[in-house]
């Protein structure tokens, strides 16, 4: 007999949801500026092997990663032409790498303009780069006051392209963060009227973030990097009350890509006057009735939801009980009379008329939605649907 893992837990991928999101995000961009759809940290958790091929079939054709190796799995997996940047920083080898397959790829010290000089001059091949500024967010890039200095080394070569330059912002989410912003975006407008003004180049100049495009759209420029959005979600309430009153009779355009599913493996009454799971954390004051589910923070599912968290069992919202263990959570179902073995819980997403939402379910646990899409394990299996 051959056999067959059955995954514990898995996630569906709305295909439907999906493109509804790009019509969304494509009708906020001006007509000429490109959408790069940022597929980072695992595809913030909807799983970059799954989410790309799927992404590029609703249209997307500039992808956005943060390291050589998720450059290597979308290639691997997304057939078709597109344009992929990689913006973190690369060493020697992964520069070769990312030079012969036409990768484009952010330069943002003089160590790394260094190493891009090396490798064309090794290679004879021609290197397409963005070049990263510093304008406050106190991180990784250029000074501005280095502009002469880059583009005398840039032009040691004609084989070094520049395709774009870019800055980070510190937190355009935030209105508590809006004169840092506005200064960025001063600091940028210089650099950016240095490069207009040479001949041999025509970057695209790109600074904006999800909550960038929302909150600053005179600032789109020629490209924005798309992430939290694409997934159906604003990047905090904050952006969303922004959205909701300019436009409140599209309450929330965005659908969730990302549903998290299991199922029962066990259900059992346990007696009054009993503790459930390991400890005394949650105490059965009555006869209870308890449903196992076989996830636990071993599969991404935070302990600190132990005795917070909710999930959705045949169209009702449940709580999670006791303490989060490795490999499993208890649920009190005990106002659920037809529940079974084997009937399908929602963790993350709709049931019936019910919903748990990613910001609903960090709430609990102290986490943003970026931090809690990007933790569930990459082997969860993903399955898209429509």
């Amino acid at each position: 007999m051959q056999y067959k893992p059955e995954p514990t837990s898995w996630i569906e991928i709305s295909k439907s949801a999906l493109e509804q999101n790009i019509r969304f995000i494509q009708k906020t961009l001006p007509e000429k500026t490109t959408f790069s759809a940022v597929v980072k940290g695992d595809a913030y958790g909807h799983g970059i092997e799954t989410y790309g091929p799927l992404a590029y079939e609703c249209g997307i054709r500039h992808f956005s990663v943060y390291s050589a190796q998720e450059a290597y799995q979308l290639l691997q997996s997304v057939r078709g032409e597109f344009v992929l940047m990689i913006m973190g920083t690369l060493n020697h080898h992964e520069m070769m790498w990312a030079i012969e397959h036409n990768i484009e790829f952010y330069v943002p010290n003089f160590h790394s303009l260094e190493n891009v000089l090396k490798c064309v001059k090794k290679s004879n091949l021609n290197a397409k780069i963005h070049l990263e500024f510093e304008t406050g967010m106190n991180r990784t890039g250029f000074s501005p006051k280095d502009f002469k200095q880059i583009m005398s080394k840039i032009n040691e070569t004609d084989l070094i392209e520049i395709k774009g330059v870019c800055t980070h912002l510190a937190g355009s989410e935030s209105i508590a963060n809006y004169k840092r912003i506005k200064d960025q975006i001063q600091q940028f407008q210089k650099v950016k009227k240095k490069f207009e003004l040479l001949e041999n180049h025509a970057p695209k100049f790109h600074i904006a973030c999800s909550a960038a495009v929302l909150r600053y759209p005179k600032y789109l420029f020629d490209m924005v990097r798309i992430g939290i959005l694409q997934y159906g979600f604003f990047p905090n309430n904050e952006t969303y009350i922004h959205h909701y009153l300019k436009q409140p009779e599209e309450p929330n355009p965005l659908k969730r890509v990302i549903s998290w599913k299991s199922k029962i493996i066990e259900i059992k009454t346990v007696k009054a006057g009993e503790f459930i799971g390991y400890g005394t954390s949650y105490y059965t004051n009555i006869p209870t009735k308890i449903a196992i589910l076989p996830v636990g923070y071993a599969y991404g599912y935070s302990r600190k939801l132990s005795n917070q968290g909710k999930a959705l069992v045949n169209g009702f919202r449940v709580d999670v009980i006791g303490s989060v263990n490795m490999n499993m959570l208890t649920l009190d179902v005990t106002n659920l009379p037809d529940v079974q073995i084997g009937d399908e819980v929602v963790l993350i997403g709709s049931q019936g008329e019910q919903t748990i939402s990613v910001a609903s379910f960090s709430e609990n646990s102290n986490q943003l939605n970026y931090e809690l899409l990007a933790r569930l394990p990459k082997d969860i299996k993903r399955i898209v649907v429509d």
